[in-house]
């Protein structure tokens, strides 16, 4: 019997419908689909949205299991106080603690942001040798933006050009070395010594902590931001990194018109919807705010 293959993604009630278009497109390109359990990791989440996603385990014969954080304490309090922005929740900081969310007895899970679209069975994936390290992932190809910052001088302390940075959207992970390597407190020391703050959050955290202690995959597990030209690459995973997204409704990203069919047309138009009445309400406040 094949093993089964566990797959982690971590989110809110703001990347829904990309979640769900991600465990759509995992089951669609997966060759048994029945081997792929998905751990959702999440907060905020109304119960419609929840059946919503449950519903893909009615039309593929997929595993889906929750892991609600929603006023689960002690996960609040590490949460609280790291460093965030509009699109990157607290709860995207989930995944450092992956080991400790996870029932026992599973030894590698595959994670994915939400803002990825498959296109390769899961299954090759998560069987890459590792090599005895606990982490597998792609070179981002903007590291030097990333790690260096401003000028490319403002991380120089913490990177030097040539440093070997990963993505850290797509990993492939070993559970035991993961939770040896005790990211909670490594996260609490880097908030405490003013490193956190400068950086990008949780990307960098894993980057310092596996420093040259990871497996490279090919890049076409991971490709980052791409356009209509990346698609004769023929990519595995694609990433949309950036602004190109494509569940917008004009948009220039790689697959859109495929990936707005993955995520259905239903939960593309429910979706949009609902970041249109976002978009309304902030703009009110925004105004309400110049008047006061």
């Amino acid at each position: 019997m094949a093993e089964p293959v566990h797959v982690v993604l971590t989110f809110d009630s703001n990347y829904w419908a990309p979640a769900f278009a991600v465990v759509r497109s995992a089951a669609i390109s997966s060759r048994d689909p029945s081997r792929l359990t998905f751990h959702l990791i999440h907060t905020g989440l109304s119960a419609a949205i929840i059946e919503t996603l449950d519903r893909l385990a009615q039309e593929f014969p997929i595993t889906i299991r929750h892991v609600d954080l929603s006023g689960d304490s002690p996960y609040a309090s590490f949460f609280k106080g790291l460093p965030t922005r509009a699109h990157f929740t607290p709860v995207v900081y989930a995944r450092l603690l992956i080991d400790q969310l996870l029932p026992t007895g599973i030894d590698r899970v595959i994670y994915l942001d939400s803002d990825v679209y498959v296109r390769a069975p899961l299954e090759d994936l998560a069987a890459t040798d590792l090599e005895g390290r606990p982490v597998g992932a792609v070179l981002d190809l903007d590291r030097h933006r990333i790690m260096l910052g401003r000028d490319l001088r403002q991380n120089h302390d913490l990177f030097d050009f040539h440093y070997r940075y990963f993505n850290s959207g797509v990993m492939v992970i070993d559970r035991a070395a993961y939770g040896a390597a005790d990211l909670r407190a490594r996260t609490i020391e880097l908030f405490a010594n003013g490193t956190l703050p400068r950086v990008q959050h949780d990307q960098i955290i894993l980057n310092l902590v596996f420093k040259d202690n990871w497996t490279p995959l090919d890049f076409r597990w991971n490709l980052i931001s791409p356009s209509p030209a990346h698609e004769t690459l023929e990519p595995f995973i694609i990433h949309y990194t950036g602004h190109r997204k494509p569940w917008t409704l004009r948009s220039q990203a790689a697959y859109a018109r495929v990936y707005r069919h993955t995520m259905t047309n239903e939960v593309f138009y429910r979706f949009w919807r609902q970041r249109l009445r976002r978009m309304g309400a902030r703009f009110a406040r925004k105004l309400m705010g110049k008047r006061k």
